[in-house]
C-alpha cells in the first residue's frame, strides 16, 4: 500500500517520506479500513516534530489518528457483518505505529464508528481527536443544559464543535476569537455571542452575556487567559483546558479557590474509554441530525502531506485532510 512515514523526527519536508509499505493484515478484535480521508491535528504534526521532547515512539511511524472509509477486512471475534461498512476511525496512531496517512490502516473494532448515510466522509473524517476533545471538555463535568459555557478559540477544530455541542446540549454559549476581523468567520451558535481577546474591556464584554459569570470554559490557551477565566467565572465553576502556549502556567491562587474553581486538564489519547465510547455515540448523532459541521479545506493528496503539515502548524483556519484516492 501507499502511505506517507517517518523514521526520525523533524520539520516535515525533511523526515516525511512516501513509499510502499506491506498493507496490514487485522489482529483479532481489529478491523482493516481502506482509507478514503486523513485528517490531520496539531497533535499529529507536534509528534512529527518531537515537540514535547518526546522521542520516536517506534522505529517507523504513518502518521494521523483520524481518518475515514470502508472496513474491508475483519479480524478474529469481529462480526463479517462489519464488512463494507463505512465508517470514521479515532486514536489510529493512539499508542500504535501506524496511522490513517496510508491507504489502510487497522484499529480496534471499537474505534472504528459506523457512518449514518446523512454524513458524508469528509465530516467523518474530522471528528476524531477534536470532536471526542470538545465533547469531553463540555460534558465531562455533567450536563450542561441551563449553564453558560465559555468555549475560547471558536474558530478552532475543538472549540467549533465545542460551541455546537454546548448549544446542542441545551448552554447558553458564549465564544471568542483572538482578533476583531475574525468575528465575520464565525457563524452558528459560536457567533451569537461572540467576543474579540483584542477588543475593548474582555471581562465587561463577557460579563455583559453571564452576569452571574459562567460556568464551564473550554480554554486552548490556558496560560494566555486563565486570569481573565477567573473574573468570569462563576463560583464552582470549571475550566476545562485541551491547550496553553507556557508549559508551567502562572495564576493568582486565592481568588481561584474562594471561588471553587476547578481545573480540568484533557489528555486526548488518555480519556477514559467509556468517555471516548459516549462521545462517539453522540457526535455521530449529531452530525446525522445535522447540527454538527466542520469547516474543511480541500482535501489534497497523499504527495503534499509536508505542505498539509505546514499549514496545520501556521493554524490554518479550516480543517486539513489528505484524500487516499487522489
Amino acid at each position: 500500500m501507499r502511505a506517507a512515514f517517518y523514521q526520525r523526527q523533524g520539520p516535515a519536508n525533511e523526515v516525511l517520506q512516501i513509499g510502499d509499505l506491506p498493507t496490514p493484515e487485522p489482529a483479532p478484535g481489529e478491523v482493516r479500513i481502506r482509507l478514503r480521508y486523513s485528517g490531520i491535528n496539531p497533535g499529529d504534526t507536534k509528534k512529527r516534530a518531537g515537540y514535547f521532547g518526546s522521542a520516536m515512539p517506534y522505529p517507523l511511524v504513518i502518521p494521523h489518528s483520524d481518518g475515514s472509509g470502508i472496513i474491508d477486512r475483519v479480524g478474529d471475534g469481529v462480526s463479517r457483518h462489519r464488512l463494507g461498512q463505512r465508517v470514521w476511525v479515532y486514536n489510529a496512531q493512539s499508542y500504535r505505529p501506524f496511522g490513517t496517512a496510508a491507504e489502510h490502516t487497522v484499529v480496534p473494532e471499537a474505534t472504528a464508528i459506523a457512518l449514518p448515510d446523512e454524513v458524508d466522509d469528509v465530516l467523518g473524517a474530522c471528528l476524531g481527536i477534536p470532536g471526542i476533545t470538545a465533547h469531553r471538555a463540555v460534558f465531562a463535568d455533567g450536563d450542561v443544559r441551563g449553564k453558560t459555557v465559555l468555549v475560547h478559540g471558536a474558530l478552532g477544530a475543538v472549540g467549533s464543535l465545542a460551541a455546537q455541542l454546548a448549544a446542542g446540549g441545551g448552554a447558553t454559549v458564549i465564544t471568542t476569537v483572538r482578533r476583531p476581523a475574525d468575528l465575520t468567520h464565525l457563524s452558528g451558535a459560536a457567533a451569537e455571542r461572540a467576543v474579540s481577546l483584542e477588543g475593548p474591556d474582555v471581562e465587561r464584554a463577557i460579563r455583559g452575556h453571564a452576569p452571574a459569570g459562567v460556568d464551564r470554559i473550554i480554554e486552548v490557551a490556558f496560560s494566555d487567559n486563565v486570569d481573565l477565566d477567573a473574573r468570569v467565572a462563576a463560583n464552582g465553576a470549571v475550566i476545562a483546558a485541551y491547550a496553553t502556549r507556557e508549559a508551567r502556567p502562572r495564576f493568582d491562587f486565592w481568588p481561584m479557590l474562594f471561588d471553587n474553581i476547578t481545573i480540568r486538564l484533557l489528555g486526548s489519547d488518555d480519556f477514559p474509554v467509556e468517555a471516548r465510547q459516549q462521545a462517539a455515540i453522540e457526535l455521530t448523532a449529531a452530525a446525522r441530525e445535522g447540527y454538527l459541521t466542520v469547516a474543511a479545506a480541500p482535501p489534497v493528496p497523499l504527495a503534499e502531506i509536508a505542505a498539509a503539515h505546514d499549514r496545520v502548524d501556521a493554524n490554518n483556519r479550516r480543517r486539513v485532510l489528505l484524500d487516499l484516492h487522489a
